[in-house]
């Protein structure tokens, strides 16, 4: 359970996790386009690692909606406040919808979209060139649209690190309290060293 002042444990695993797995995910998704020889082997990878994320989104928003995250500082300013409620619906948006185009794409083009040898998922449309070539550009889109929320929320979880030093950082980085983290926790040891 999240505790008012910062991500639990499982709530951190689980984002770092698919922080890693989603990076490591568009890295795949440009070698797949980059180089012809690895292509094969990085479809096999891309796949069910792309399917794994989208389970793992719908785990962590039933998470997220079960156990609220910390509430914000109440001296952060309205706008940024809106702005960061509004960046993680998008990133919530883009972490189910990316898949999700995968796997429509996939479908589309009449191609299964493989778990194991033996197991496929069942196709979402029926095969349909045109689709599929739509379908395949906004799964692109869609990458290049992720890939420039993660950078501004990396951007934003920096400036809330090392500019405002306001705690959410050290919420979801170590589980450390907000107000803990705002205030100098032995002064006179600092003024010692």
């Amino acid at each position: 359970m999240n505790r008012g002042d910062h991500f639990d444990l499982f709530a951190r695993v689980l984002h770092w996790g698919m922080a890693v797995l989603i990076l490591a995910m568009l890295f795949v998704g440009v070698g797949m386009v980059a180089s012809l020889s690895l292509r094969p082997v990085l479809i096999d990878l891309h796949r069910p690692l792309g399917i794994a994320l989208l389970l793992l989104a719908v785990i962590r928003l039933l998470y997220r909606w079960r156990h609220p995250p910390p509430p914000l500082p109440a001296s952060l300013p309205r706008a940024q406040a809106l702005a960061a409620k509004a960046s993680h619906v998008a990133l919530y948006a883009a972490m189910l919808a990316m898949p999700l185009l995968g796997w429509a794409m996939l479908s589309a083009g009449g191609y299964p979209v493989r778990m194991t040898s033996s197991f496929a998922l069942p196709p979402i449309p029926s095969p349909d060139p045109a689709l599929y070539s739509l379908l395949r550009q906004a799964h692109g889109w869609m990458g290049y649209a992720l890939f420039a929320l993660i950078l501004l929320h990396m951007a934003a979880a920096l400036h809330h690190a090392w500019v405002r030093r306001d705690g959410v950082f050290e919420a979801m980085a170590r589980g450390r309290s907000r107000t803990a983290t705002t205030a100098d926790p032995d002064p006179e040891a600092r003024q010692e060293a």
